[in-house]
């Protein structure tokens, strides 16, 4: 679960992670008020978004007086942002941040993420902060360094300095990143995050830090731990497909296809993509149904993928173990009769009553090819979809 701007900066305050003052806005007439309110001569508005490389495209604007603010949130507000980060359709903008302006010195980056390799939460940072952090990593990654965090032995403060000597901080800036880190570390523990990142970290013109963005995502596992941050969740920057499917304990993701995939088991769905891909065609979707799918599950998830208006055909690619195909074969059918939909379904049932699931199939008079083998579902997916 991601969240927004200004409410990461609501928890780094609560942890004693300095940041700008800032108010919310749902208007443009809310945000004016939010700056007479902040005070100042210089303030940044900042689309709310789930989605770096807002400033690039347009999301964040430097305002100069109460009408540029005015002018700034009205355009925004109400609108649908798109950064390298959205896809082409963006995300809708619902609300603004008005912050007070900062004197920027320096940018400097620092995340926190988990090493998954080494089963270890790390700190990631670099002195080549800002908007161009993944330019930064992608050509010159010897400029990013990295801490691996012992468990058992917490962060310790010669981490700090060793982090905070390599974004060539120095005096009482080192004393200063070493509360911030060890602040963002409790963060990080206490609230189940997956991803916290800030860039920029700056350094103000007087020679302070203060984080003047800050991204959270939380896992979503933990969520039921984690109420008052639940509580939190925006669905409107959700996939509204990812959402209904999480909503049925479906694991579900959009991609930019137009064979739709249902399939039971993850690595069985991954192995599904990469044969759709390896004989010309392009998935949909990653669908996993689950060991233990049943008939009304298997409705539900055929419903979701034909939602998709790019589908141009389905391939379902169900291995019985636990579940039985013949129940599979029930929820395939189910779901065609109900929806009545013309686009053509390629099945590969293999498992537990196979046989009599394919029985099923064919005394459905439905128009549904089922195939024994992988490869040759494969190809007449794509084959289906694209005449």
């Amino acid at each position: 679960m991601n969240l927004h701007e200004y409410q990461s900066k609501q928890l780094f305050t609560h942890y004693g992670i300095p940041v700008p003052a800032g108010r919310i806005a749902g208007s443009d007439a809310e945000a004016a008020e939010a700056a007479r309110a902040l005070g100042g001569k210089i303030w940044v508005v900042k689309a709310q978004v789930h989605a770096g490389g807002r400033g690039k495209a347009g999301g964040v604007k430097l305002a100069k007086d109460i009408d540029a603010v005015r002018a700034a949130a009205a355009g925004m507000l109400g609108q649908r942002l798109v950064t390298p980060q959205t896809g082409a359709e963006g995300l809708p903008v619902d609300k603004v941040y008005v912050e007070t302006g900062s004197q920027i010195a320096r940018e400097l980056y620092l995340s926190l993420v988990l090493d998954r390799e080494r089963g270890r939460v790390a700190f990631i940072a670099s002195a080549a902060g800002g908007m161009d952090i993944e330019e930064v990593a992608a050509h010159t990654p010897e400029k990013i360094i990295s801490v691996s965090i012992n468990p058992a032995a917490g962060l310790q403060d010669y981490q700090c300095r060793q982090l905070a000597f390599g974004l060539e901080l120095s005096g009482k800036q080192v004393q200063e990143f070493t509360r911030i880190a060890q602040a963002l570390y409790l963060l990080y523990l206490e609230k189940d995050a997956s991803l916290l990142e800030i860039n920029p970290l700056i350094v103000t013109g007087d020679g302070t830090l203060v984080a003047l963005d800050a991204k959270i995502n939380i896992e979503d596992s933990a969520l039921y731990r984690q109420q008052e941050i639940a509580a939190l969740r925006d669905v409107s920057q959700e996939d509204p497909m990812e959402r209904q499917a999480a909503e049925h304990d479906l694991n579900y993701v959009s991609l930019d296809g137009n064979i739709a995939c249902m399939v039971n088991g993850a690595g069985l769905a991954m192995a599904t993509m990469d044969i759709i891909q390896l004989h010309g065609g392009s998935p949909a979707n990653f669908l996993d149904v689950g060991g233990g799918a049943t008939s009304e599950r298997v409705t539900v998830a055929f419903k979701l993928i034909l939602s998709n208006p790019k589908v141009r055909a389905i391939l379902v690619n169900i291995f019985g173990g636990i579940v039985r195909c013949d129940l599979i074969a029930e929820g395939i059918i189910n779901a065609v009769q109900e929806i009545g939909t013309d686009i053509p379904v390629v099945v590969r049932l293999q498992g537990t009553n196979a046989e009599l699931a394919g029985q099923k199939l064919a005394a459905s008079g439905l128009a549904i090819t089922a195939v024994q083998d992988l490869t040759d579902a494969a190809r007449k997916a794509v084959q289906l979809a694209k005449g």
